[in-house]
C-alpha cells in the first residue's frame, strides 16, 4: 500500500489512516505533512488541526461530530472526545443541489440481460415460487414442507464442505472428555454433486417463515399482508402457496385485499389452505405439497427473455460497515447506481437512521419538491418514535461500527448515503411502496440489515448489493444480493461469503470509475442469472418484516 493516509474533502479537519499509524509517524499527503501523537489504528480518524471543545468535526464535507474536549493534531477521534452532531435543517433553506454530471454509459450502451419479462411490465432476474404463512403458527409446517421439497425437487443447496459427526460419535464412545471434543478436526472440504432439478426453469421455493400475523397490533397484522402482497407480486415471483390457521388476525381476506390495491391485475397462480378447515395436519401438508407441485409446473412455463437493463431494480445496503466503507465500496455501488439511473434502471437507498445527519443534501437533491418535503417529514417521524422510546438515531453505530472508526451516527450516515451516488432523487417511498419511475429513490426501512433488505425487495428491488467492512452472511429471500468488501483483507478471510473486492481503491489499483464499473457489470450477470452470488450458493433467505416500532 504505497498511501498511509485519506483526505477526503477540501474541508474535512479529519483525516482518515488507511494503514496502522504509531505515535510520532509522519505521513505525507500532497504538500503537507501530519504527525500522529499517538497510535491510529487503521480505518480510524485523527485531527487534522488543534480542535477546541465544540468545535464541530467535518469529513466527506459536512458535520460528523463535534469536540467535547480539546483534541490536539494528529489526536485519535473516540467517542471520549467526540460527540453526535448533525446540522440542524431547515425545510424552507435548503443547500442548492450541485449540478449532476452523468457518468459515460457509452460501456454498457444497447446491453440487456437475460431475465423474466412478467405480464406488469416489470422484469424478474429470478423464477420463484412462495410458500407463504399468513400467521407464525404456520411456520413448522412450512418446515415439514420444505423437507419433504427441496431435496427431491432437486432444489437444495450443493455442499461446498461437510462435517464428520460419525468421528465425534466414536470418540465419546470411547471416552474422549469435552476438551478432546473440541479439538478434533471434523471439517471435510468437497463440494456434493448438485441435484438434477424436476423443474429446471425454475430458480427455487422460497419458504418465509416469520413471527407476525397475530397477537400484536392489527396495524401490525396490516402491515404485514403488505409486504407479503409486495413479494408475491415482485418480478422475481411466479406464484405462491399460502398457509393459514383460520383464527388469526391476518385473515386471507386482509391478503386478497392488499394485493389488489397493489396490483389490480394481479394474475399470479396462488394456492390457499386453512388448518382450521383441515382433516389433519398430514392431510393439510399433504394438499399444500400437491398444490406447490403444481405451482411449480406452471412455473416452470417461462423462460428468460432478453431486457434492457433498465429492467434492473438495484437495493443499495451496506452493513458490518467499517472505516473504510465511506471510501471505496460504499462510493464504487454509488457509482454503479449513477450508470444504472442513466440507463433508466431503478435504485432504493433505504436505511433512515443511516442517513442522518445528511437529511438536507439528499432533500435538495430532489427532483420534485413534494418528495423533499415527505422524506423530511417521514425523517422527522422516524426520529421522534426513536426518541419517544427512550433511543435516537445517534444509537445506531454498532459496537462493531465503532470498533472500526465509524464514532458517530452522522460520521457512518455520511459514508452510507454514497451509496446513493450523486444522481437526482425521483422519488420518495415509504415501506412497501412500489418504486414506479427510473432512477434513485429513498425507501424507509430500518438500518437493520434484514429488515433492511426485506423491504428493498418489498419495494420491486430485483438485485441487491450489501456492501460489507466486517462481512456478515444475509442475503434475501427473493432478490439475490451481491456481498462486496470494502478491504481485501476481508475478500480474502471471507471468501466463501464475498462475491466482489472494493479494495484496490485503498491501494490505488483500481479507480472509483473503473470498480464502480466492474460491480455493474457483476450486478447484469446476476441479474441474467450467468453468476449466482455466495448468499444464494448459502441459502441465506433472509427475511424479517418490520413492526413500525423503533428499530435502528
Amino acid at each position: 500500500m504505497k498511501r498511509k493516509i485519506l483526505h477526503i474533502h477540501p474541508q474535512d479537519n479529519l483525516i482518515v489512516a488507511l494503514r496502522d499509524l504509531e505515535a510520532g509517524e509522519t505521513a505525507q499527503l500532497e504538500q503537507t505533512a501530519y504527525t500522529v501523537c499517538e497510535r491510529i489504528p487503521g480505518k480510524h480518524k485523527f485531527a487534522a488541526a488543534d480542535l477546541a471543545p465544540g468545535d464541530l468535526l467535518r469529513m466527506y464535507g459536512v458535520p460528523v461530530g463535534r469536540a467535547t474536549r480539546p483534541i490536539p493534531a494528529g489526536a485519535r477521534i473516540t467517542q471520549e472526545n467526540t460527540e453526535h452532531y448533525a446540522e440542524p435543517i431547515d425545510p424552507q433553506r435548503l443547500p442548492a443541489a450541485p449540478a449532476w454530471a452523468p457518468p459515460d454509459v457509452s460501456r454498457f450502451a444497447g446491453r440487456s440481460f437475460m431475465g423474466y419479462r412478467r405480464r406488469d411490465g416489470r422484469t424478474g432476474t429470478q423464477n420463484l415460487w412462495l410458500v407463504i404463512p399468513l400467521v407464525f403458527c404456520e411456520n413448522r409446517n412450512l418446515q415439514v414442507m420444505r423437507s419433504h421439497l427441496e431435496e427431491t425437487l432437486g432444489f437444495g443447496r450443493p455442499k461446498a464442505y461437510s462435517l464428520d459427526l460419525q468421528q465425534l460419535i466414536a470418540m465419546r464412545r470411547a471416552g474422549a472428555s469435552a476438551e478432546e471434543l473440541l479439538e478434533a478436526d471434523i471439517l471435510r472440504e468437497g463440494a456434493s454433486a448438485q441435484p438434477e432439478r424436476v423443474f429446471p426453469h425454475v430458480d427455487g421455493i422460497r419458504f418465509l417463515t416469520h413471527e407476525g400475523g397475530c397477537g400484536g397490533t392489527r396495524q401490525d397484522s396490516a402491515a404485514l399482508c403488505r409486504l407479503l402482497a409486495a413479494y408475491l407480486a415482485h418480478p422475481n415471483v411466479a406464484g405462491g402457496t399460502i398457509l393459514s390457521l383460520g383464527c388469526q388476525h391476518a385473515q386471507q381476506e386482509l391478503l386478497r385485499e392488499a394485493l389488489d390495491a397493489l396490483d389490480p391485475g394481479f394474475d399470479k397462480p396462488l394456492y390457499w389452505l386453512e388448518q382450521q378447515r383441515s382433516r389433519s395436519e398430514r392431510q393439510l401438508i399433504a394438499d399444500a405439497v400437491k398444490m406447490t407441485f403444481a405451482g411449480l409446473a406452471q412455473a416452470n412455463e417461462w423462460r428468460r427473455a432478453p431486457a434492457p437493463l433498465s429492467g434492473i431494480s438495484l437495493g443499495l445496503k451496506c452493513g458490518g460497515s467499517d472505516g473504510f466503507s465511506g471510501i471505496t465500496a460504499n462510493p464504487a455501488l454509488g457509482y454503479a447506481a449513477d450508470l444504472l439511473a442513466v440507463l433508466g434502471g431503478q435504485t432504493l437507498l433505504a436505511e433512515f437512521p443511516e442517513l442522518h445527519g445528511v437529511e438536507a443534501g439528499l432533500a435538495a437533491r430532489c427532483v420534485h419538491p413534494e418528495d423533499a418535503r415527505r422524506f423530511l417529514d417521514l425523517m422527522d417521524r422516524y426520529g421522534r418514535q426513536a426518541l419517544a422510546a427512550g433511543s435516537g438515531f445517534h444509537a445506531n453505530p454498532s459496537p462493531g461500527n465503532i470498533r472500526d472508526g465509524l464514532i458517530t451516527d452522522a460520521m457512518k450516515s455520511a459514508g452510507a448515503a454514497r451509496k446513493g451516488g450523486t444522481s437526482p432523487i425521483t422519488g420518495v417511498l415509504d415501506y412497501t411502496e412500489q418504486a414506479q419511475r427510473p432512477g434513485l429513490h429513498l425507501l424507509c426501512t430500518p438500518g437493520n440489515d434484514v429488515e433492511a433488505t426485506t423491504g428493498m425487495a418489498g419495494s420491486g428491488a430485483n438485485v441487491i448489493v450489501f456492501t460489507t467492512g466486517l462481512g456478515t452472511p444475509t442475503g434475501n429471500a427473493v432478490a439475490p444480493t451481491l456481498k462486496v468488501s470494502t478491504n481485501s483483507d476481508l475478500a480474502r478471510r471471507m471468501a466463501d461469503l464475498i462475491d466482489f473486492d472494493a479494495g484496490g481503491m485503498i491501494s490505488g489499483e483500481a479507480t472509483l470509475a473503473e470498480t464502480g464499473e466492474a460491480l455493474l457489470e457483476l450486478v447484469i450477470r446476476t441479474a441474467g442469472g450467468d453468476f449466482t452470488p455466495a448468499a444464494v450458493r448459502l441459502g441465506q433467505d433472509d427475511f424479517i418484516p418490520w413492526k413500525r416500532g423503533v428499530s435502528l
